[in-house]
């Protein structure tokens, strides 16, 4: 049997677990904390008018990137031979650390080559607010190495008067370059920095040079340079030290970053410039300096020649209090489900002001679901929305706070629904090269549209015949919602037989699995987006899948297909089995009946994705130390092993480490390895360090383990930071390998493993987003005194008739709770920003000067 790992041989934790943070702030007295959290959702549309070939292909095959400052945290699909390439693709992700700029840039793919960057959009952090929940086109701005920058410097000034051996006076500026934080990434890997050091003026440009520090992007520089900066004629002496003003005035310090390239061009990281009169009122300066670009790149080029890109941004950072703080506004919408009528209740009110209702329905529908409230409230809206819906063919088609909810919900509770039905056929179908084109127009030389049919029909079979049998894998709250729709839509449409099936229908088929088919990388489904023929396959799979389900619902005598090659191709579906098969599924999904119990529960899929792991003692030196591997989480245990698609030689080329195993998962510091985005699982055996791809898959990974091991006993309390390299620990210099941890682990926030929710962050957001809404909150306060006054509503279309107000007096004193909640809250986040701004000095490392840039 192995022995224990060294980290565990550390104590158990049995104190209670602390929150989880991506950013702490200590409170007054009580110690409490504050946790600021930052997201980032959206969507990219399309651009448009890119930059042509010069060559007789004009084309280009583009794909977009979203980077944190210069690290990529996202990637679209490519779209082949387009100048307005059209992605229409969603983004979400927490943001785990600060950055200065979020870029979007526009790619050229090259198969042989680099692929080549057509331009950016770079927008500062302080200006995302200015762009939220609104498609905005942005103009393309020129990519250019030297504007190319993030990171910070540590620099201290001095000025000290000398005095030479034949008694006149030097002055002499000293120039202490501490360190640099948060450089970026060359070529995936840490860079070598090194600075140098100007002092620059009218007449002079003396420069100095620091020693390169080998793979760190957090470099500790500490040199210290000196330079001579006036000449006085003779010494006198004076009660204070002074410098001449105009020296003073003309002179500047400028740090430049650079990368030393070895046998290549050494690359430009960022420069500050600092004006010597800093120095003018006291003897020493000490302050934290963001990095700037160089503006020298691109004044010949012309922005509007590179074509422009339309985005959807939502940036949010919360500041998450302590739990007490949320009891009210927590308690006043978990009330909502039983508040007569639904739309006089906190939660339908916050959805009828928000100015884009997605904004409300993430964080109301996963606290709903936390409370198992979701239910009885989304069918009480959807009973609000039956009552508008006058043709049975429409129900439920609309985008109303009802279909939202549900909508998310169904991506919220049905992930592993449908990882265990249609990820097995997805990756055949993804990994084959098998032609499923029927379109007489799109096929390609060669192609046998017979053969194609014949191809497609076996995919969209093969995934019917699945679907249909998966009832008994349907989450148990997905089956309750659809039983409630079902009984209200026969209850609003008695006359028809088909509606029961239709209501249901309408989201199973048409909202869930036929949106998953044709886009399973947002689903998580797939690790990478498809190529365009692949795509071009689950469209037309998803379309048919689509339509089998509505029309097998409502015993449809002929297809709603625009397309004649499609209404052709689905004659071979119009055959009563399908009409029944589709039948029994929704009968079984939307009853109340209990359902049979397997006996043994099937394990839950959370996470899968390419990463870097350190060999486990084989190989010490070299890259080889770190290999790709194909990594998955269920809630059984973690498995990693060759890339999908490649041949496993070995029986033992699938490594395992089961979840009860799991003491403790937390970051490695760069320094271990000289490695950014590095985390470690300590298990029973020696902890396994891995390597994510960039800071916002390390955190979601950190995150996921932490939750699906929270409740492992054996737990650690400590842990090393850094790894167990030459014979000691480098974080502790400790010498034994099983030597006790020495920094308290991080404890996770407590969360649901299927359905990751913190409730207090949820209802920060609802708090958030009630604030941003007050004016229409107080819109909404008026018409329902209007209302209650003149007995009936009012001419003035902007006043209120585009509120749902059933009941004036209800609506009215919700409102009074709400607005009544929203200004106790006000009290401790005003408190707190204060206490953060004067906290944060400028200057300091968590607020750095924005230094003069070229």
């Amino acid at each position: 049997m192995a022995a224990a790992a060294p980290a565990a041989a550390a104590a158990s934790s049995e104190a209670p677990e602390a929150t989880a943070t991506a950013e702490t702030e200590a409170g007054d007295e009580d110690s409490r904390e504050v946790r600021v959290l930052q997201s980032l959702r959206g969507k990219i549309c399309e651009a448009k008018n890119l930059l042509p070939y010069l060559g007789p292909n004009k084309m280009r095959d583009c794909f977009c990137t979203i980077n944190l400052d210069q690290e990529e945290v996202y990637r679209t699909q490519v779209v082949e031979k387009s100048l307005s390439p059209f992605f229409s693709e969603e983004f979400y992700f927490e943001i785990p650390r600060t950055f200065q700029y979020l870029s979007f840039y526009v790619y050229d793919k090259n198969v042989l080559q680099r692929d080549l960057r057509i331009g950016k959009v770079a927008i500062k952090k302080e200006d995302l607010c200015n762009h939220s929940g609104k498609e905005t086109w942005f103009s393309l701005q020129p990519v250019d190495s030297n504007s190319e920058v993030q990171g910070k410097v540590h620099l201290e000034l001095k000025l000290n008067e000398l005095i030479t051996e034949n008694g006149t006076v030097c002055q002499q500026l000293v120039v202490h370059i501490i360190a640099c934080h948060g450089l970026p990434l060359i070529n995936g890997q840490s860079c070598d920095p090194y600075a140098t050091v100007s002092v620059v003026g009218p007449s002079r440009n003396d420069q100095k040079k620091t020693k390169v520090k080998k793979k760190t992007s957090n470099p500790q520089f500490n040199e210290i340079f000196y330079f001579e900066v006036t000449r006085s004629s003779s010494y006198t002496r004076k009660s204070q030290f002074q410098v001449e003003e105009e020296d003073i005035e003309k002179l500047e310090i400028r740090i430049d970053l650079w990368n030393n390239g070895n046998l290549v061009q050494d690359i430009f990281l960022g420069e500050i410039k600092v004006p010597v009169n800093v120095l003018r009122n006291d003897s020493s300066h000490q302050a934290w300096y963001l990095l700037q670009p160089r503006d020298n790149g691109n004044k010949s080029s012309k922005t509007d020649d590179l074509g422009s890109l339309r985005l959807n941004i939502c940036y949010t950072e919360d500041y998450v209090l302590p739990s007490e703080y949320y009891g009210p506004l927590k308690t006043l919408l978990l009330k909502s489900p039983d508040v007569q009528p639904i739309s006089a209740s906190a939660a339908y009110i916050l959805g009828e002001i928000c100015r884009d209702k997605n904004d409300a329905v993430l964080p109301l529908v996963r606290l709903l679901l936390h409370h198992d409230k979701l239910v009885p409230f989304a069918t009480a809206v959807a009973e609000l929305d039956l009552k508008d819906t006058q043709d049975a063919n429409t129900i439920f088609r609309g985008n109303s706070l009802a279909t939202r909810c549900l909508d998310e919900m169904m991506k919220i509770v049905g992930g592993h629904y449908l990882k265990v039905t249609l990820k097995p056929i997805l990756d055949e179908i993804c990994e084959s090269s098998k032609s499923c084109e029927i379109d007489p127009i799109k096929l390609k030389e060669g192609d046998n549209v017979e053969n194609n049919k014949e191809n497609l029909r076996y995919y969209v079979d093969k995934l019917f015949s699945t679907i249909v049998k998966s009832s008994m894998s349907c989450p148990t709250v997905m089956c309750d919602t659809f039983y409630s729709l079902r009984q209200m839509a026969t209850q609003r449409f008695p006359n028809d037989p088909h509606v029961q099936y239709s209501a249901v229908s309408s989201f199973v088929f048409l909202r869930f699995f036929a949106v998953a088919v044709v886009s399973p990388h947002t689903f998580h489904l797939r690790p990478h987006h498809p190529d365009p023929q692949t795509i071009r396959t689950l469209t037309l799979i998803s379309k048919t899948i689509q339509t089998l389900g509505s029309w097998g619902s409502l015993s449809k005598s002929k297809s709603s297909f625009k397309e004649t090659f499609m209404c052709e191709f689905f004659k071979m579906f119009q055959e009563e089995g399908y009409i029944i098969a589709v039948k029994k599924f929704l009968d079984e999904i939307s009853s109340t009946e209990t359902k049979e119990s397997s006996g043994t529960s099937e394990p839950v899929h959370l996470k899968e994705g390419e990463m870097y792991k350190r060999a486990q003692g084989r190989t010490r030196i070299g890259k080889k130390n770190f290999k790709k591997r194909w990594f998955c989480l269920t809630s059984r245990e973690l498995t990693y092993h060759k890339q999908p698609g490649k041949f496993i030689e070995r029986k033992d080329a699938i490594y395992t480490i089961p979840v009860k195993n799991i003491l403790a998962v937390e970051k490695l510091e760069e320094s271990s390895f000289n490695k950014k985005n590095m985390f470690q699982v300590i298990h029973m055996e020696k902890p396994l360090y891995v390597q994510a791809n960039n800071c916002v898959e390390a955190n979601e990974w950190i995150d996921v383990l932490c939750r699906v091991s929270r409740c492992n006993q054996n737990r650690l309390s400590l842990y090393h930071p850094s790894a167990y390299l030459n014979g000691n620990w480098l974080c502790c210099l400790e010498t034994s390998e099983s030597a006790l941890g020495c920094k308290p682990c991080t404890a996770g926030v407590p969360a649901d493993i299927q359905i990751d929710i913190d409730e207090d962050r949820e209802t920060e957001r609802i708090y958030s987003l009630f604030t941003l809404s007050l004016l229409k909150l107080q819109k909404m306060e008026e018409a329902c005194g209007t209302i209650a006054v003149y007995q009936g509503p009012q001419k003035e279309p902007d006043d209120y008739s585009n509120f749902v107000i059933e009941d004036s007096v209800t609506t009215f004193k919700t409102i009074q709770q709400i607005k009544s909640i929203i200004e106790k809250l006000d009290e401790p986040h005003e408190k707190y920003r204060k206490k953060r701004s004067s906290s944060a000095k400028y200057g300091s490392e968590e607020n750095p000067i924005v230094g003069k840039t070229s």
